[in-house]
């Protein structure tokens, strides 16, 4: 059975986001990933929503950063919905990005090390050590998870990293149990990530087999294929404004990132968006997403399962996400 799971942003309703929960639950989807990338809905609030309203499926952070949470509140957080449902919560952790992280005043000197720093100190936590951690980023002086009443255990919550440069990437093969693979990229950004995450395994004499990788990808599913593109086109504009670096390594011409760019400020304004949206072609939307029929949809994501993804993470773009779930509900690529 080909391994699903459903992303969330902040398009719909809490309420509404746990019905769609229960239905791709219900439909055999594994997991729901929270998103937590800009300033409008933190992920564990609906996270502890949707695990209190389903029985098996699990919830992961798509994903939390590791600039505004201390290792010891993360670990604590993290615990916190493990005692909630136990086994079933991923702690999806990313470094930010700017200009958001300067405009709140972070300075994201150092990913690297603060990402390893951050991993390793709350994997101890979770795993019911005290722990003492002396680092440039994370300093611990003989904590612990403070349990007053309930049973000490370890929690079985496993790290999964963000990761979308390709020396994030090579740390997350190392550190992490798995990658979640960002979306509004190409399958052929894919086999270089691939590469990356082998060169990081091998460092920790693990293989790539080793390490899970469920991608986010955009899905934009519409029986009218001209409607499925231009739902997802909006997305894509002002991705290709906030992330040029990305798609530029996707294969997205230069020219036209510097014609989007020209067009859009940050943050951008919806008419700035349509506006700059008229630039991009079709062929640029489906290189990025999985947009249109069904059968296009299943087509483009079979892409990226075969250049590496594990768990296709569907991110549903059109009017009726129950159609979306139910086009992958029982497909095998």
């Amino acid at each position: 059975m080909t391994r699903l799971a459903i992303y969330l942003q902040d398009a719909h309703p809490i309420r509404q986001g746990i019905e769609i929960v229960q239905y791709a639950e219900s439909r055999g989807f594994e997991a729901v990933w929270q998103a937590e990338s800009r300033l409008v809905r933190e992920a564990t609030v609906p996270m502890a929503a949707f695990l209190t309203s389903t029985e098996r499926i699990k919830a992961g952070s798509g994903v939390v950063n590791n600039w505004t949470r201390n290792p010891a509140l993360l670990a604590s957080t993290f615990a916190t919905l493990d005692d909630l449902a136990p086994g079933r919560v991923i702690l999806g952790i990313g470094a930010w990005w700017d200009p958001l992280a300067a405009k709140v005043g972070v300075d994201r000197a150092r990913p690297l090390k603060a990402m390893r720093e951050t991993c390793e100190a709350v994997r101890a936590l979770l795993a019911d050590e005290t722990v003492t951690y002396e680092g440039e980023f994370v300093q611990l002086d003989g904590v612990e998870l403070d349990y007053v009443h309930q049973e000490r255990r370890p929690k079985d919550v496993p790290i999964y990293i963000g990761a979308t440069g390709m020396k994030m990437m090579e740390l997350t093969g190392e550190i992490a149990d798995g990658a979640l693979l960002n979306y509004l990229v190409s399958p052929a950004y894919n086999a270089t990530a691939m590469e990356h995450l082998e060169i990081g395994a091998t460092k920790a004499g693990r293989s790539i087999d080793d390490i899970d990788r469920p991608q986010l990808v955009v899905c934009s599913l519409d029986s009218d294929r001209q409607r499925a593109l231009d739902n997802a086109r909006l997305l894509v504009t002002q991705y290709l404004g906030q992330q040029p670096h990305i798609m530029k390594a996707s294969g997205v011409p230069e020219s036209l990132l510097d014609e989007i760019g020209s067009v859009l400020s940050w943050p951008a304004t919806h008419e700035q968006v349509v506006a700059a949206s008229k630039l991009v072609p079709d062929d640029i939307v489906q290189m990025i997403t999985a947009s249109g029929t069904p059968d296009e949809c299943r087509e483009k994501v079979a892409e990226y399962m075969a250049n590496g993804a594990t768990c296709p993470v569907l991110y549903p773009l059109g009017d009726d996400v129950h159609a979306m779930i139910d086009a992958f509900a029982d497909w095998t690529p």
